[in-house]
Formats: C-alpha cells, sequence, structure tokens
C-alpha cells in the first residue's frame, strides 16, 4: 500500500469515528434533554364542558395536592360570547351560598353609591384562594396558585359576572407545569380535576308544557335538548280537552322510532320511557292523533253544543332521570330537556307605495322587514374579533349559519306576485347569539281583498304576509311592534293611509306544515277631492239644468235639452269604467249613474209625452201634470240617491251578480 493510499485509508476511518462519536452524544443529550423537558412540564390535564345561564359555572375537585406543588389553571372559551373566570376555594367551602353571598354584596355595594365593578375583585379576594378573570389572552382566564398545604380543593370554572355570559369552553389544569398558563400545555394523561357531576349522581331535570292538536293537524313535535349517554328519558301526556287519544313516539335523528306509547290511540293518556345508549342533539318526542277518546270535557262541550271545530288540549311532562314523569305528578326541575320553538320578532315598515293597480288588484311598495330572534348557537367571544357585534351580507350569513349550526328562518313573502329588488341587506348578530335581519326592498303584493261595492266611498285593505318556510314547532314568528310602523311620505296621490295593525296566525302551507305567519295589514281610503269636483258636483249641475228646463213651456226644447243629458251620463260611466276592474257586482257609483240616467231616460219620455198631449190639443192637462211634476222630480232624485246610500252604507247587501 502506497503512503498516499495509507492515508486516504485512515482519513476515511478517523472520519467514520468521528460521526459515530457525534451520533452517540447526540442521544445522550436528546435523552437528557427529554428526561429535563418530562420532569420540566410535570402533570397536565385537559378537560371541556360549557357554561349556560341557568348553571354559570362548573366545579372540580383537585383531590390530594400536596404543600410545594404549584397549581396552573388555564380557561379559554370555544364557543357562545364566554367570558371565563376561575378561582380555587377550600374543599369544605359552601359553594351553594357563594351565589348568594356575591349578589348581597353588590347590592350593598348598589345601595351605598359605590361602583359594582370595583366590588367584584374585593368579594373574590374574599371568597376564593387564587382567583383570575382576564390573565391570559383576550378574555381567557390564567392564574397560579402555590398549594400551601397538602390536602383536596375545589376548582370553580364560570363566567365573569357582568354580564352573564354562556358557551363552550377548554380547561387545562396542570400541577408544576407552568407550561399551561399559556394555554399550551400537552395532556399528560395524568387526571388531576374531577368533575362534580361525575362524582354525584346522574343529572335530574323535569319540564311541563301545554298545548294543542288544531282542527285537522294530526301531529306535532318537540326537539330534546341535548342529551348524554345514559340518560333515561321519560315523557307523559294526557288529554285536557276534546277527544284526544294521544299516541307518543320517540325518534331519533334518522326519523327511527326508538319508543312509543297508546299506539292503538285508545285512551286519553300515554307514557314511554327510553335509555340513550350514545348522547346527541335532534331526538324528537311527536304526540300523534290517536282513535277517539270520550272524555269529560267532550261531554261537556257537547251539552255546551260547541259550535264549529275547536282544538284538542293536551298537558304534556318530560324528564331526565326522573321516572316519577310515567305518574303525570312530577316538578318542573333543573335544566330545560324540550327546545322550545325559535322566536323570530318580525316588523314591517311601510315606506312608499309606487303604484295601486285597481284593475290588476294588486299594488307596488318599498318595504323595510326586520326579524329579530336569539340562537345561542351565533354567540361568540368579542376577544375573537374585538369587536362587540358581527356584520353579515346574506351570503356570509349562511356560511355563518352553516359553520355555527345555528338555524336561520328562511321566510316567503305570501302575497307576493313579481321579483322581489332588494336594495339592501344585512345580518347583524350580537356576542350572546342575539341576531338582526335587515333588508329594504320592492315588490308588487297581491290585494286580492278589494271591496269596490261603496266606490269613490270605499276603505281598501292592503296585506303584507311574511309566512315561515318552518313549522310551527320550530319557528315561531311574533310582533316586533316597536319597528312597525306606515311612513309619512308615501307618495300615494289617491289613497291616504287610516289605520294599520298586524297579526300573527298559523297557516297550512303547500307542504302540508302547519307554519306560522305574520301579516301587516293596513287600510286606506281615497281622496275625494277629484270625485266631488269631477263627477259628483257636475252630475248635480246636469241633474239640475234638467229640473230648471221643467219651467219652459217649450216642450221642445225641453226634449232637446234632456237628451244631450243621456250621453253626459255615458261618458262619466267610460270615465269610471277606465278605473276599476269588470265587476261583477253594481259599485256605489254605478247605482248612482244608473239611478241618474234612468230618471234622465224617464224625462225625455215624460217631454215626448207632454208634447204628444200639446198636439192633440190637450195642453191644459199637460200643464197640470208639469206644475206637479217640477216639485216630484227632485223630491223623486233625492228619494233615490237616498235609498241607494242606505242600501250601501247601511244594509251593505252582498255581492250581486258575482
Amino acid at each position: 500500500m502506497t503512503t498516499d493510499r495509507a492515508l486516504r485509508f485512515v482519513s476515511r476511518r478517523l472520519g467514520w469515528v468521528v460521526v459515530l462519536l457525534v451520533l452517540g452524544l447526540g442521544q445522550v443529550i436528546s435523552l437528557e434533554s427529554a428526561q429535563a423537558q418530562e420532569e420540566e412540564e410535570g402533570q397536565v390535564q385537559e378537560l371541556v364542558g360549557r357554561i349556560d345561564l341557568a348553571r354559570p359555572n362548573k366545579l372540580y375537585l383537585l383531590a390530594d395536592l400536596k404543600q410545594g406543588q404549584t397549581l396552573y389553571v388555564y380557561m379559554q372559551a370555544t364557543s357562545g360570547n364566554l367570558d371565563p373566570l376561575v378561582g380555587l376555594l377550600e374543599s369544605d367551602a359552601n359553594v351553594d351560598t357563594l351565589g348568594m353571598e356575591f349578589r348581597t354584596a353588590i347590592e350593598q355595594v348598589i345601595v351605598e353609591g359605590e361602583d359594582p365593578l370595583a366590588a367584584v375583585p374585593k368579594f373574590a379576594d374574599q371568597a376564593f384562594l387564587a382567583w383570575d378573570d382576564d390573565g391570559g389572552l383576550g378574555y381567557a382566564a390564567a392564574m397560579e396558585f402555590p398549594v400551601p398545604a397538602d390536602g383536596d380543593y375545589i376548582l370553580m370554572a364560570g363566567d365573569a359576572p357582568f354580564p352573564g355570559t354562556f358557551g363552550q369552553f377548554r380547561l387545562l389544569v396542570g400541577l408544576d407545569a407552568p407550561q399551561a398558563l399559556a394555554g399550551e400545555a400537552t395532556p399528560t394523561g395524568d387526571i388531576l380535576a374531577v368533575g362534580y357531576e361525575e362524582i354525584a349522581t346522574v343529572e335530574v331535570a323535569g319540564q311541563e308544557l301545554t298545548g294543542a292538536l288544531a282542527a285537522g293537524k294530526e301531529s306535532t313535535f318537540y326537539n330534546l335538548d341535548e342529551v348524554s349517554p345514559g340518560d333515561a328519558f321519560y315523557a307523559y301526556v294526557e288529554a285536557t280537552s276534546g277527544d284526544l287519544a294521544p299516541v307518543l313516539v320517540l325518534r331519533d335523528f334518522g326519523d327511527k322510532p326508538l319508543a312509543s306509547a297508546n299506539v292503538g290511540g285508545q285512551e286519553t293518556s300515554a307514557a314511554l320511557q327510553y335509555t340513550f345508549e350514545e348522547g346527541g342533539r335532534n331526538f324528537r318526542l311527536e304526540i300523534e292523533r290517536g282513535g277517539t277518546a270520550v272524555s269529560a270535557q267532550q261531554e261537556l262541550d257537547e251539552k255546551a253544543d260547541v259550535e264549529g271545530p275547536t282544538a284538542d288540549e293536551y298537558r304534556l311532562l318530560v324528564g331526565l332521570n326522573a321516572p316519577e314523569v310515567l305518574t303525570g305528578q312530577a316538578e318542573t326541575m333543573g335544566r330545560s330537556v324540550l327546545r322550545e320553538p325559535l322566536e323570530v320578532k318580525v316588523g314591517v315598515k311601510l315606506q312608499q307605495i309606487t303604484d295601486i293597480d285597481q284593475k290588476a288588484e294588486n299594488y307596488g311598495a318599498v318595504v323595510s322587514l326586520v326579524m329579530e330572534w336569539d340562537d345561542p348557537s351565533l354567540a361568540f367571544s368579542p376577544d375573537s374579533c374585538n369587536c362587540r357585534f358581527k356584520n353579515f351580507t346574506q351570503k356570509d350569513f349562511d356560511k355563518f349559519i352553516a359553520l355555527t349550526g345555528g338555524l336561520w328562518p328562511e321566510f316567503t313573502l305570501f302575497n307576493q306576485q313579481n321579483n322581489r329588488w332588494i336594495q339592501n341587506r344585512l345580518v347583524v348578530v350580537d356576542p350572546d347569539g342575539h341576531a338582526t335581519y335587515f333588508e329594504r326592498f320592492t315588490t308588487t303584493f297581491q290585494a286580492p281583498d278589494f271591496d269596490f261595492r261603496q266606490f269613490p266611498f270605499d276603505t281598501q285593505q292592503f296585506f303584507i304576509r311574511v309566512d315561515s318556510l318552518f313549522p310551527e314547532e320550530v319557528v315561531l314568528f311574533s310582533d316586533l311592534a316597536e319597528f312597525t310602523e306606515v311612513g309619512d311620505q308615501l307618495g300615494e296621490e289617491e289613497f291616504y293611509v287610516t289605520d294599520s295593525d298586524t297579526e300573527v296566525t298559523s297557516e297550512t302551507a303547500t307542504t302540508g306544515n302547519i307554519t306560522s305567519r305574520y301579516s301587516f295589514r293596513f287600510e286606506a281610503k281615497r281622496h275625494l277631492a277629484f270625485y266631488v269636483l269631477r263627477i259628483f258636483v257636475p252630475l248635480g249641475l246636469i241633474l239640475l239644468v234638467s229640473w230648471f228646463t221643467f219651467f219652459l213651456r217649450d216642450y221642445t226644447k225641453r226634449i232637446e235639452a234632456t237628451s244631450a243629458n243621456l250621453l253626459v251620463f255615458v261618458a262619466f260611466n267610460f270615465t269610471i269604467g277606465s278605473d276599476l276592474p269588470r265587476l261583477g257586482y253594481l259599485t256605489f257609483m254605478d247605482a248612482i249613474l244608473v239611478a241618474a240616467f234612468a230618471f234622465s231616460v224617464f224625462v225625455v219620455v215624460y217631454n215626448v209625452f207632454l208634447k204628444w198631449l200639446e198636439l192633440a190639443d190637450r195642453e191644459a192637462r199637460a200643464h197640470r201634470i208639469d206644475r206637479s211634476m217640477i216639485w216630484l222630480y227632485p223630491l223623486g232624485y233625492l228619494l233615490a240617491f237616498g235609498s241607494v246610500a242606505l242600501l250601501f252604507f247601511v244594509v251593505q247587501p252582498p255581492i250581486i251578480f258575482a
């Protein structure tokens, strides 16, 4: 082997040795670093939960803490508008009286004229061993506590008291793990905190409701609130009026029946129970109309000879882990078991009337529509956006709804005829889940309720009808009275609005579901100046001229003058007919014109008769008749017009010739 080759061989050998030494040293350093990191991390546990307005805090037992250990707690909201607060108590602390003591302290501060916000830290310092409100990022709470003595402690996870907030949270509990204070620690699998809900007995809740199945409605349903695995659900329903024989059916989210009762529909009450193997949402309890069951109330109704269809009323009692529900004697307790329908307040502001087409029986309007509702699913924490509320366009709001699982109360305008031209559309959501939908639009509304019998002294009714696309069990409309109004300058010259009101009713939709309908109604009358000055005054003058001809002795001239009146009445008839549709009944104006036309024809015939008498050398008889007719003619007009007015404005006859 040459010298060069020997040097290269030795060099390669030394290189491998160096690499091996470096790798070995790296492994040693890595092991030492991992051991040091493990010692530094300590013990970390991650928990999740939810704070509701009805249950403003969660309690956890920290068992067997040792003196010298350091407790680190980090609480962060993950949904809703929750503003987290954490506090540590002695194991023997009376947690039940804590809320009462806090309210008493705040009331005392207010009575003394002090700032209640400044009193919160003072109370917390006295009540807790340690506590924190906004020590973490944003509204997150972060607390550090050196354990002073061996023993058990109580950790309270709640919400800040002003105002009450709610939502899901993430809770990190660490022992000798300072990284937990930043909310970034990795759980080690240790059990440090155990919820009191898990230690105590299962949750017990009961709820009582009343309802009715209207005539023609075969069933209704209630959606259950979220349930946990192992929860036992109980339901009891009994008829309180009518001949209802209720059938109970519990279904899952796939509409699969889980339990049922009184399927034959022979009894006036029904009860069922079911234990959930898996928790979740969207379980549904249905009440269906079964067979005929005679009840005491039915007998009373029959004795009272109740006219028309009536609703069959019932009482419903439901409970979680409350078997006494089956007896029908349980009390309301705990949280809600069933979700109530989403109440949506609707308001309409009529801002302009663009056109009233009496022939087509519709009208155009510019309308502002507002809907308000509260959905906890839409709640958010203000520190997530540094905002007091969120604004959405319709497209962005649809995405937000899909992301949060909330409900968008879709609607349709029932009497809308043409396209709805939307000028503005906006949704505003507050941190607590309060949503406000605003829309300004222009469209044409059908007005099938026009009644022209008293034209032109008629009062017409106009409607804007908003129909929910969801059944009443899901969405229920109510009136937003503070928003609803009629604008001051509507831009309509022929009519003026005299009254308006609102009504919420139940209607059968094309889908067969009973849905909620909000109706905004306004009444309008005509400005009478046009009809008085352009029709009634000229008509009166023409009739007056016809009467003046009675003082003439030239019957030929009288025939010519009264014949000309017939052409005037024909012109009036065409003028009125161009404004209204081809009706199947007479209007007040039609009756007046027909009466005037009939009198004019009579006057022509009468004058011809007098001329015939004159030509037959019976002029004296003609003069005697004419002297009486001078006063009978206007009296006949007054009686005729008075009878027409009495018929149309007092008696109000049904639509004739329809």
